[in-house]
């Protein structure tokens, strides 16, 4: 009976130690995340790759198929969304011919020449914000149409599923409790359209949903409903009492296709987090607090009170993004649990032995060197807002704002931020310290900017040359799998047995 004791406590080790390498068993499990490239300086593939092994995600949503994102995902082992960007919906939208050479180019020559695991098509993102006034209302059923024709056609009806991501606006509750919602009247036919048709092909909806707009909208909104401490004064909806609003907003949803017929149509979030930065309530306190608490909800497989299995979702986003457009907010630049260079901002707990982020492996910087205002330079120079203007045309300079990271600055300091950042950006080029009519200079000491700004060094992305796809080898992978197959078996039939 020891023998069969020791054999048992050996076997579970092997389970739990190779289960725990690269995204294993001791990792979150089914969690996605959205890899967006919107950066002047993007983190290599490569690299982006084996950072999400390493952190546990197994499925990624993609904006767009970059061919150079695309082939990175090559024989990874991580489930890929690829995305349809709005433009192409008109086009997508003429006929089956268009559908059937996107497809072609974009889905099956992946997965036939370089084994990219495409397992779903997202036609559009969000089409029917009103901010667009109606630009897409006639283009995106018909797109979503054709690209499934086109699936079929292709062979690939079963194994790639397609779906549009929606933003939560789709849908409203006049009453303000999740058990009223339904869809909004201006798109209710065409969403019933889009949902009776998503039904009858087996495929799912996808939602973005986002508690921090909520906050960032409305100045009275509780703090606490924005979170999963379920401290927050309770929304009653009949038996329900909701305590955060993801759950609430998730379930207005849920109501909604239940009131119109499809009660078990299967939904991901497609869209979910927190941003670090850009806005007051955007900082690294509430971006770990909204991030972990989802981490811990998906790790105990907690769903919402009308559908208590959790849902396929995507964590929004993987890296911070410089280069998209601000015009919803400077948050928008921040919504990374990573840096533009794959540092970790905050730690996050992401499954069992307490394993937290771990950052990007082999990336590489320019010279540890900073362009600042110079000493001497007269901060009543009547050049110098021009020279501020400038640098933060062609630079980031969103952590500058009210309430945002190095938003406490002296003008001296905040200067040197963005004469900082310009330098940066352009890759530290000659005479790039030099477009502000003298008032400024290069330096080796790091500027002192309190421990919440940071001053960057840029990578330096011509050094990092082509490398190794970041994926296990096949064969690897097969042979840990097979061991962890086998010490399973022989634990069945030492418990079957009843040796113990």
């Amino acid at each position: 009976m020891d023998f069969f004791r020791d054999l048992l406590a050996l076997l579970v080790l092997i389970i739990f130690t190779l289960g725990g390498q690269d995204g294993g068993l001791l990792l979150v499990q089914g969690l996605g995340c959205n890899w967006g490239t919107r950066a002047t300086h993007p983190l290599p593939p490569d690299i982006v790759v084996k950072l999400m092994k390493d952190n546990g995600f197994d499925k990624v949503k993609l904006f767009e198929p970059e061919p150079w994102v695309m082939k990175a995902l090559g024989n990874s082992g991580i489930q890929v969304m690829v995305g349809i960007p709005n433009d192409f919906l008109a086009p997508l939208a003429s006929g089956v011919r268009m559908a059937e050479d996107w497809v072609s180019q974009n889905v099956s020559s992946y997965i036939s020449k370089m084994g990219v695991d495409i397992r779903s098509v997202a036609v559009g993102n969000e089409p029917f914000l009103k901010s667009y006034k109606d630009a897409y209302l006639r283009t995106t059923l018909p797109a979503l149409q054709n690209i499934q024709a086109a699936l079929i056609k292709a062979g690939l009806g079963r194994q790639v599923k397609v779906t549009v991501p929606l933003n939560a606006d789709v849908y409203r509750s006049e009453s303000g409790l999740p058990s009223a919602g339904n869809f909004r009247p201006d798109i209710h036919n065409l969403m019933i359209s889009i949902i009776k048709f998503l039904s009858d092909n087996g495929a799912p909806l996808t939602i973005n949903i986002y508690p921090f707009l909520s906050l960032y909208a409305d100045p009275h909104f509780p703090v606490d409903y924005a979170f999963f401490s379920g401290n927050s004064s309770p929304i009653v909806d009949g038996p329900i009492s909701y305590t955060n609003v993801l759950d609430a907003n998730f379930d207005t949803l849920i109501s909604a296709l239940e009131k119109n017929g499809f009660p078990s149509l299967p939904v991901i979030i497609g869209e979910v987090g927190w941003p670090s930065d850009g806005d007051a309530n955007a900082n690294m306190e509430y971006a770990r607090r909204f991030n972990q608490g989802l981490l811990d909800r998906i790790i105990r497989g907690q769903g919402s009170p009308k559908r208590k299995t959790p849902p396929d979702i995507y964590l929004f986003g993987l890296i911070d993004e410089d280069a998209k457009s601000t015009l919803p907010g400077n948050f928008e630049r921040h919504w990374g649990v990573f840096y533009y260079d794959g540092t970790v901002k905050y730690p996050l707990v992401r499954g069992a032995n307490n394993r937290t982020l771990v950052p990007a492996k082999g990336v590489r910087y320019l010279a540890r060197q900073w362009c600042i205002m110079a000493p001497e330079a007269s901060l009543s120079d009547p050049n110098l807002p021009d020279s501020i203007n400038y640098a933060c045309t062609y630079a980031d300079c969103t952590s500058l704002g009210y309430g945002s990271s190095c938003g406490g600055l002296d003008v001296r300091s905040n200067a040197s931020y963005a004469f900082n950042m310009y330098y940066q950006t352009m890759n530290q080029q000659k005479g790039s310290c030099d477009q502000f009519h003298n008032l400024s200079v290069i330096t080796a000491t790091e500027p002192s900017a309190g421990s919440s700004c940071r001053f960057e060094i840029m990578m330096d992305v011509g050094r990092h040359g082509k490398t190794a796809n970041a994926s296990t080898p096949s064969y690897g992978r097969q042979n840990q799998s097979s061991t962890i197959a086998v010490a399973i078996f022989l634990l069945l039939l030492i418990i079957m047995n009843g040796d113990l």
